[in-house]
């Protein structure tokens, strides 16, 4: 979908995580769905962290996904928005690409981090 001249791509698919909606297995069955995305995305709104960004948990886990972080490493969007790990809230850039986790609420689920805005040059 674009808005505003910028390409946007959204998927709620994440690694297998307990019983919820949108499990797929690591590797190759959760490869296939970052594969669905367009190189030119601009920006890429996922449920969940690729591994190794915003995804530790309080245990001190990374629960990223591998393979959605080499897709990321191939489209090279502006902006990736996720959530999911309600603790690792926050921001951070890394070669020219922001990442938002944008999850409101603590582990506990209670509403505790302000939204975050993210404003483009058009």
């Amino acid at each position: 979908m674009t808005v505003a001249g910028i390409k946007f791509y959204g998927s709620p698919w994440q690694p297998w995580f307990y019983d919820w909606a949108f499990n797929l297995k690591r590797r190759t069955e959760i490869r296939a769905k970052w594969d669905l995305i367009p190189l030119d995305t601009e920006v890429l709104i996922t449920h969940g962290p690729p591994y190794g960004i915003l995804d530790r948990t309080t245990r001190g886990e990374r629960v990223g996904c591998e393979e959605l972080l080499e897709a990321i490493k191939q489209i090279r969007p502006r902006l990736h928005v996720f959530g999911h790990i309600h603790e690792a809230y926050g921001i951070r850039s890394n070669d020219d690409i922001s990442y938002i986790n944008g999850s409101n609420c603590d582990v506990r689920f209670r509403l505790v981090n302000p939204p975050i805005v993210q404003i483009f040059d058009i």
